[in-house]
This record gives C-alpha cells, sequence and structure tokens, in this order.
C-alpha cells in the first residue's frame, strides 16, 4: 500500500501538496524511529522545507521530522 502525506500552510494561504513515498516493512521502520523522541504536541514553525526521513516519509520540515522521532532524515522530499 502507498502512503501519501499532505502539507498546509504559508502566511495564510493554504496549498495543498502530496507526495508519494514507497512502503518499507515494519522491521526497517523499527531502527530509524525513535519512541521517546516523539513530540506529539511539540510547536513547529511553519515553513515548508521538506526533508525525507530514514523511513522514506517525507516530512514538511526538520522540525517535524525530529518531533515525529526520526533519528536521520536528508533535505528534500523523498523519492
Amino acid at each position: 500500500m502507498k502512503k501519501w502525506i499532505f502539507a498546509l500552510m504559508v502566511s495564510g494561504m493554504v496549498f495543498l501538496i502530496a507526495f508519494q513515498c514507497e512502503d518499507f516493512s515494519p522491521n526497517e521502520v523499527v531502527d530509524c524511529i525513535d519512541k521517546s523522541k516523539i513530540k506529539k504536541d511539540a510547536p513547529c514553525y511553519m515553513i515548508y522545507d521538506p526533508v525525507c526521513g530514514c523511513d522514506n516519509k517525507t516530512y514538511g520540515n526538520d522540525c517535524i521530522a525530529i518531533n515525529s522521532g526520526v533519528k536521520s532524515y536528508t533535505k528534500g522530499a523523498c523519492k
């Protein structure tokens, strides 16, 4: 099953952007996410600057990736 990631925002204007990322088996993702670092209520700046997490998910920016528990990421959307 493919996963879709959506991002909304930019100074009062709302944009909808969708990226399709590859699926990975649960074992590949387990070592990528540090559950102790997941902060669902942590604030992040609202600048869309996509990063590709080690779980091959595109996050809206590095702050969102870090607060999602991602251990590493690269600049740019996942391919």
